[in-house]
């Protein structure tokens, strides 16, 4: 009868990168990632007009009849290419994040890096989510806010494009990245770096540290500072219950082996 055959442990030398390694890794995934974002900037530049009007629509809703207007002499063209950019890299966010989390993978062991590339798809999701989150249900809220302030000191609202244009697509990126959350914290805890009874500890303190992240990345006005820390608090949750989950399923194949 032949030998059970013992599993060889993994030696963490052969799984890991030496740090000129890594980054040299770190280089061609940044270079292939700018390379996308380039390509999907230009595209966007060519619908420009057409993503210039989608995103001015919260605007419209809240001032039907007063456009925005252009005080320096190339604040159009700025606010133009800062929206070509940003639509760019929703476009080609996929493309992105793929290889943002490959360069992270690469510094994993092998049996850790499927839950990066599960992570991939999801993380793409979360972020378009994030974003159009804040576009059509944050920004109008907002810009109603800023708007019955301006008129209870009774002063004019005449918004500027390049000043409207940075509001929105800054805390479009801001919500994206925000809408992460539930994946960083799956991947600390697959890869053991986290626990869950640490993340389950650390509730009342996470809860303070959203409503000072929304207070810091979002403009001195309530409503965005709260329908940012909601969110996010509810994806910390969300990345503890998938992690659960996973902890879970873990246990009960390990039982049927």
């Amino acid at each position: 009868m032949g030998k059970n055959k013992k599993k060889k442990k993994q030696d963490p030398l052969d799984s890991t990168m030496s740090l000129g390694d890594h980054l040299e890794e770190l280089r061609a995934r940044l270079i292939l990632a700018l390379m996308g974002l380039a390509l999907g900037a230009i595209i966007c530049l060519i619908f420009g007009p057409r993503i210039l009007a989608f995103i001015q629509k919260p605007y419209y809703d809240c001032q039907p009849d007063n456009k925005l207007i252009v005080i320096g002499v190339a604040d159009s063209f700025v606010a133009y290419m800062k929206i070509s950019l940003i639509s760019g890299l929703i476009l080609t966010s996929p493309w992105v994040f793929y290889h943002l989390w490959m360069f992270v993978a690469a510094g994993l062991y092998p049996n850790e890096r499927r839950y990066v590339q599960i992570a991939v798809p999801f993380s793409v999701i979360l972020f378009v989510t994030g974003a159009l989150f804040f576009l059509f249900l944050v920004a109008p809220l907002s810009l109603k806010f800023f708007l019955k302030f301006g008129e209870w000191i009774d002063v004019e609202t005449s918004w500027t494009l390049q000043g409207y244009v940075s509001f929105i697509t800054l805390l479009m990126l801001v919500f994206g990245l925000g809408f992460q959350t539930p994946i960083a914290i799956f991947i600390l805890n697959r890869t053991g770096l986290v626990s869950i009874s640490a993340l389950r500890s650390s509730r009342k303190y996470v809860l303070l540290g959203v409503f000072v992240v929304a207070a810091v990345a979002t403009p001195p006005d309530v409503i965005s500072q709260i329908t940012l820390a909601i969110p996010l608090y509810a994806l910390f949750e969300m990345g503890i219950l998938m992690s659960w989950f996973a902890e879970r399923r873990k246990k009960a194949k390990e039982s049927q082996d």
